[in-house]
């Protein structure tokens, strides 16, 4: 979709447009082609309104050079009103939901004349009932004739809302298919095999608190407070996830477990210890495992054999090194022994760890994490960019943790992870914990929660109005095809 956006240059191979091949060097040929795009990651100036937004770039003017403010404001009174796309065209862009963010996208292609309406990942950051409120907005668009290229990992809404599919696997067309077709049908088209869309876990057998949080605070940059005063258990043998909207502190909650950031107050103990504003490397050695949401960021060095990534956090300690000395002979054995044991797919121990696919990478990531003594596992969106094949890995793994007497605590914005793994949930808005649910929460009721609506009147709505998405399957699948997917 870069290449068709004009982000990126194809090597071979034609675009055309009403059968007839265009050329697109820049998003302005694209544009002018009648093709818009909505990036998963917003386009948006934060500061400025919703109308300064959508005429950036095909600004009206009035006098010598000035902004037609009323003009632009018009354009998208009008735009909002013949699609359905309610926003206030005064409002600041940084004050909006994101779900609101996201029709201020939209419009923005279409008042470009967008005839080709490119949909990247368009849900990550919505909840279950803005989703609905999309899927009515394209249906909407496709009744006015506007065709719609809508890439998402979530078999769910691939199912609620294409007419076809296509399924792309390591850069080639694996085939399309209609609608009609199956979750099933569809990972295994993903995957090249068949793939078990659930979790096989038997009911947890918790023990005692193994993480205790207590009036945990942790603030930015300026002074504004990410995690707010909040409270929170982990016992043995249980995992606990923490949903909420991307962007409500659960990043800065994980990272502030592990050490990461420093809390401004608070407690955090792991079996009694206090480990609050504690080293990384001290909390590591505690009995902390980590799983960081960036793994080619802050989970390996992608430059690094994957053995050596496989003893990150032990290269300096028996058995892998001896006094200043790293045991090399050691470190590739407890990588062949982990290659294997993990399913990490490379031909090599030798091999750069970045030249694994997405969900090789983090297996390499687990594997590590998982290879020592751990009392507690913090697993931030363990399967993001992993295709369903590997998640199927991935969270077996989880399970088998929990089963052996870890503590897992996973962030993940997948509800359908969250929903299939959990024992219990914990829901975060605004850097406050809305609530904990046990494991027969519905999607609906956490996603409500999710935009702040307190536990007893997100129960009742949820019940009353069911949305369309937690329609489609059962809230037990899972899955994420890799990025080039």
């Amino acid at each position: 979709m870069n290449i068709v956006y004009g982000l990126t240059q194809p090597d071979d191979g034609k675009i055309l447009i009403d059968d007839t091949e265009i050329a697109v060097r820049s998003p302005r040929d694209a544009i002018n082609a009648g093709i818009g795009m909505v990036h998963q990651h917003f386009m948006l100036v934060p500061v400025f309104t919703v109308a300064e937004n959508l005429v950036l770039g095909n600004e009206p003017i009035r006098g010598p050079g000035f902004l037609d403010h009323a003009a632009a404001r018009r354009r998208v009174v009008e735009l909002s009103e013949r699609y359905g796309l309610a926003v206030d065209p005064d409002a600041r862009v940084e004050d909006l939901p994101v779900g609101v963010q996201q029709r201020a996208e939209i419009l923005k292609a279409l008042l470009r004349d967008a005839d080709v309406l490119i949909l990247d990942e368009p849900t990550a950051v919505l909840t279950p009932q803005e989703i609905d409120d999309l899927l009515a907005v394209m249906r909407t668009l496709r009744a006015a004739g506007k065709s719609i290229v809508f890439i998402t990992h979530k078999l769910k809404e691939v199912k609620a809302a294409a007419d076809t599919i296509t399924v792309l696997r390591r850069g080639r067309v694996i085939g399309t298919t209609t609608g009609d077709a199956s979750e099933a049908d569809l990972a295994s088209m993903m995957v090249g095999r068949t793939v078990v869309l659930r979790v096989d876990k038997r009911p947890a057998k918790p023990g005692p608190a193994v993480l205790s949080i207590r009036s945990l605070t942790v603030r930015d940059d300026q002074n504004l407070p990410r995690v707010d005063d909040l409270s929170l258990e982990v016992r043995a043998g249980e995992i606990v996830a923490v949903a909420g909207v991307e962007g409500n502190g659960q990043t800065e909650l994980a990272e502030t477990l592990v050490g990461v950031r420093r809390p401004s107050a608070g407690s955090i103990q792991v079996d009694g210890r206090e480990l609050a504003g504690r080293s990384p490397r001290e909390i590591l050695r505690a009995g902390v495992a980590y799983v960081p949401e960036d793994r080619q960021r802050d989970g390996l060095i992608s430059t690094f054999s994957v053995a050596d990534n496989l003893v990150l956090d032990q290269y300096d300690v028996p058995p892998f090194a001896s006094g200043p000395a790293i045991k090399r002979a050691a470190v590739r054995s407890n990588g062949d022994e982990l290659v294997a044991s993990f399913d990490i797919r490379t031909t090599s121990v030798d091999t750069p760890a970045g030249t694994l696919s997405g969900g090789n990478q983090q297996k390499v990531v687990l594997a590590r994490e998982l290879s020592r003594t751990v009392r507690l596992m913090v697993a931030s969106q363990p399967t993001r960019g992993v295709d369903v094949g590997s998640t199927e890995s991935i969270h077996r793994r989880l399970v088998e943790a929990r089963d052996d007497g870890v503590a897992v605590l996973i962030v993940s914005s997948e509800l359908d992870e969250v929903l299939a793994l959990a024992d219990r949930i914990a829901v975060m808005y605004r850097g406050r914990l809305v609530g904990v649910l046990g494991s027969g929460a519905s999607r609906d009721e956490l996603g409500l929660m999710m935009a702040g609506v307190d536990p007893e009147q997100a129960r009742a709505e949820s019940e009353a109005h069911p949305s369309e998405v937690s329609q489609v399957g059962n809230g037990e699948e899972f899955g994420e095809p890799e990025r080039s997917s």
